[in-house]
């Protein structure tokens, strides 16, 4: 025998008793070995010994009733969740209304009961900070939290970064694309003289129309969840990864409608962590290969090996500089150049010679980095333009990608994008058309 809060005051709201039908009022018994669905008795019945198929009179019983104290000794069970519902539908301050719906207890009471127990309570006070806790602990676990954007940006009307956005109004918090769906609903109108034929046909239209609002919305949630409206800040947080994972972090991301933002991080962070460990294996096998059995010896090792690097550029510049002391003219625009370098200025274009003197010699790309990721074109390229490796492939990278946003691409968009020489710029721009790496817009 065990008391168990029954149903709530309302004798409409629980099933009626199986013995004679009647609306059960508390206290009433509930089987502890038959259900579900429960099965319930009213006093009499149970006094009775009502049996009814399986439900034998010596059944273990359950006594449903909301009359014992829960929170405070004069406050029962029945009147907490009489006060809980009487302020769900009054409104929290609402006393007066409160009490009258009650009809058991006064403002005054109403009001100090609630404060105390369910506003004021510490212990409700610690349960709450302790999921709070939890569900940051469980947010930490994660590869890397997600953050939307704060505030997007706001470009102006039918700029680059607006076209970037697919045409996003901040105000409005929505997209252009698509803006014309309502067009086809506009003359259908349904009549009862329609044939099926036309009838199917309006119906199709219809259908048309909802699986391109669900399109609409799915792309909308996409935006939202990855935190895409602000493209220009997704795409700074891409370049934390190197240079290998923000190429693969480019080639997933048509992926990333599939999976949510947590997940798609985890997926590029996994590799990310693959690509790490696959340098430091490669690390250690050349410790190996070059006979090095500690640590110790391998930091004298990368210590040697960075002081032999810096005199094999050193002797590249020289020679290089050795290529411009048959030029006078040359010699000095080299060194012009050299002293705007150093002091964070932009390098000065040389200026032809009338003297009939050849300008400066190509570049000598031995021992430069990137120079192995060229072809010879492009390293004959980088020799007449005097452009290093790196800044080639940088150049090229950001031009290629454009274009495939833009659909192609013009010498003025090119020029926006890299801010070097006009005349270089021309010279790679040329290049990647005639090579296909682009095309003309």
């Amino acid at each position: 025998l065990r008391f168990t809060f029954g149903f709530a005051d309302d004798p409409f709201d629980k099933p009626p008793c199986r013995g004679c039908s009647s609306y059960l009022t508390e206290p009433y018994v509930k089987c502890a070995e038959c259900g579900p669905p429960p099965f319930l008795l009213c006093l009499q019945c149970f006094t009775r010994g009502f049996e009814y198929k399986k439900h034998q009179s010596d059944h273990t019983y359950e006594i449903m009733t909301s009359d014992f104290p829960v929170l405070d000794p004069n406050w029962t069970a029945q009147e907490e969740m009489s006060l809980l519902e009487a302020v769900m539908d009054c409104g929290f301050g609402n006393w007066q209304d409160v009490a009258n719906q009650m009809c058991t207890k006064s403002k005054e009471e109403c009001e100090k009961h609630y404060m105390k127990h369910f506003i004021n309570n510490p212990l409700f006070a610690s349960t709450l900070l302790n999921l709070k806790q939890a569900e940051e602990a469980q947010h930490n676990e994660t590869a890397i939290p997600f953050h939307p954007a704060d505030d997007p940006p706001r470009p102006t009307f039918d700029s680059l970064l607006s076209r970037d956005m697919a045409g996003y109004m901040p105000a409005r918090a929505d997209f252009e694309f698509d803006n014309y769906a309502e067009w086809d609903l506009r003359d259908i109108d349904f009549v009862e003289d329609d044939s099926d034929i036309l009838h199917a046909l309006k119906i199709a239209v219809v259908d048309i129309y909802h699986s391109r609002l669900k399109e609409r919305q799915r792309r909308k949630k996409i935006i939202r969840d990855h935190g895409l409206i602000n493209l220009r800040k997704f795409q700074i947080l891409e370049r934390r990864y190197p240079k290998e994972v923000q190429d693969l972090y480019e080639t997933m991301r048509r992926f990333a409608r599939i999976l949510g933002p947590v997940e798609h991080d985890k997926f590029i962070e996994s590799h990310a962590l693959e690509f790490e460990l696959r340098r430091e294996i490669k690390r250690l096998q050349e410790y190996r290969a070059a006979g090095i059995t500690n640590f110790c010896s391998a930091r004298t090792y990368d210590h040697l090996k960075k002081s032999r690097d810096e005199e094999r550029l050193k002797r590249t510049m020289l020679s290089e500089v050795l290529q411009y002391i048959q030029d006078s003219s040359a010699c000095q625009q080299w060194l012009s150049r050299q002293a705007d370098i150093d002091s964070g200025l932009s390098p000065t274009v040389p200026v032809p010679s009338n003297s009939g003197r050849r300008s400066a010699p190509p570049l000598n790309l031995t021992g430069l980095p990137g120079t192995e990721k060229l072809n010879e074109k492009e390293k004959e390229l980088c020799q007449m333009v005097r452009l290093v490796p790196g800044a080639y492939l940088e150049y090229k990278a950001a031009l290629v990608n454009e274009c495939n946003k833009q659909g192609g691409l013009r010498l003025a968009q090119a020029r926006a994008l890299i801010k070097i020489d006009v005349n270089k710029t021309r010279k790679i721009y040329d290049f990647l058309i005639r090579e296909g790496y682009i095309t003309k817009a």
